[in-house]
């Protein structure tokens, strides 16, 4: 009886030992099937490589270079708007524009209405000796017509070499001319801070009330805006007006160093935040600027982004400045630079950022202290007015629709510093 009762105690103890092991076995399958492995999908990529480079119908001149680059770029496009794969070409246009000098022509150029248009005419460049003007449309480049072209793939056409020579023609519908130029490429500097009239002059707009406009955040901003202000500050400079309106951003470090000439030692300039450690960081005012009790307007709009929120939402915060015109774009994320072996680089969005009291930028942006809206049409007249020879390419008409349109923000912000100077007992009042 005994021995029957061990006998059963034995089996029994097998079969519950069976099915414990069938049941570990069972949760390591499906939890292997339900792991994020790398490996099976490589090996399912790779497999989709093969397919295609065999069998596709117009496969032959495909290369497993164009292949792996595509879906590199289709793997960045389907995180976010700002993350890209940075071709080689592309990466070294960056590095040229934020750095501050490349090879070319001068002039800034953008699609408009189907055609390619000059925007901006460096001074002293090959575009502006040669007597290029904004508005003209470009229309070839060594004699191949530029018409569907992405305007990146100009751009790379008109860059090159210091010293090397493009031909070019241009259309220019104020006289309906049509005009053939040979220009000599030559190191062009790239400069952010510019005056009221497009310029680097930077006279007074106002007694006592400086004006600058920054076009974007590169490594040479802050070096630019501290000889403006200098300049400004010898002609009696009391208070200042920063145009940010469609400045797309640039560097962090670069809105960090124009925060740190107006804010008071250690003070948080901003935050970010992101997925692991290296993304938690925080800026703080190192209490060097010279600038740090100077009154402050800054003028935003929908184009406002980027390094340029993170300006307006630190000397915001920090009342610092007062903020006059539209919402601004809402970029508030963080994108690394992150070079790859073959002169390709990663832009891979990594954190966010956050203003000084840990409000959010992005997909928010920034709302101005006075909200003074504009048109359309009012905004692209003023854009024009500034640019140096823009108005020359323009009818009769549409020359004096320019001339006399009203920059609502400005003209308020000008009346709150000059309202400001005159509580301080600093004068500046318009005659």
């Amino acid at each position: 009886m005994k021995s029957r009762r061990l006998i059963l105690g034995i089996v029994s103890a097998l079969l519950l030992a069976h099915f414990a092991l069938g049941v570990r076995v069972y949760f390591a399958e499906a939890h292997a099937a339900d792991r994020d492995d790398a490996y099976p999908q490589l090996a399912l990529f790779s497999r989709v490589l093969q397919l295609i480079k065999k069998d596709y119908v117009d496969g032959e001149g495909l290369s497993y270079k164009a292949l792996v680059t595509a879906a590199v770029r289709g793997m960045l496009d389907s995180l976010d708007p700002h993350s890209e794969f940075l071709e080689p070409r592309r990466y070294d246009e960056l590095k040229d524009d934020t750095e501050g000098e490349f090879g070319g022509l001068g002039v800034t150029i953008s699609p408009q209405d189907g055609r390619v248009s000059i925007v901006d005419v460096v001074d002293d460049t090959p575009g502006a000796k040669a007597g290029l003007l904004p508005g003209d449309q470009l229309t070839h480049v060594e004699g191949e017509s530029v018409a569907g072209w992405p305007v990146q793939d100009v751009v790379g056409r008109l860059r090159g070499k210091p010293g090397s020579e493009v031909r070019m023609t241009i259309y220019r519908p104020g006289t309906k001319e049509t005009l053939e130029h040979k220009l000599i490429r030559a190191v062009i500097p790239v400069f952010t801070i510019r005056d009221l009239n497009g310029k680097r002059q930077f006279p007074m707009i106002e007694p006592g009330v400086g004006y600058v406009q920054v076009s974007q955040f590169g490594e040479k901003t802050s070096g630019e805006l501290e000889a403006a202000l200098e300049k400004m500050s010898a002609a009696g400079m009391k208070s200042l007006v920063m145009d940010l309106r469609d400045n797309p951003g640039g560097l962090l470090d670069s809105a960090v160093k124009i925060c740190d000439k107006f804010a008071a030692k250690n003070q948080l300039v901003v935050s970010t935040e992101g997925r692991n450690g290296a993304q938690q960081a925080q800026f703080r005012a190192t209490g060097r600027g010279r600038y740090r009790n100077m009154r402050v307007a800054i003028l935003v709009n929908g184009g406002s982004a980027s390094a340029s929120e993170i300006v307006a939402g630190c000397l915001q915060d920090l009342k610092r400045a007062r903020i006059f015109g539209e919402q601004t774009f809402g970029k508030g994320s963080v994108q690394s630079i992150l070079p790859l072996q073959d002169g390709s680089a990663l832009r891979l969005t990594t954190a966010k950022y956050y203003t000084p009291s840990h409000k959010v930028i992005h997909e928010h942006g920034i709302t101005p202290d006075s909200v003074v809206p504009m048109s359309d049409e009012e905004e692209h007249d003023i854009l024009l007015r500034r640019q140096p020879g823009a108005l020359e390419t323009l009818d009769a008409a549409s020359r004096e629709r320019v001339k006399k349109a009203r920059d609502l923000p400005l003209d308020r912000a000008v009346d709150y510093l000059r309202g400001m100077q005159i509580l301080a007992g600093q004068g500046g009042v318009r005659a």
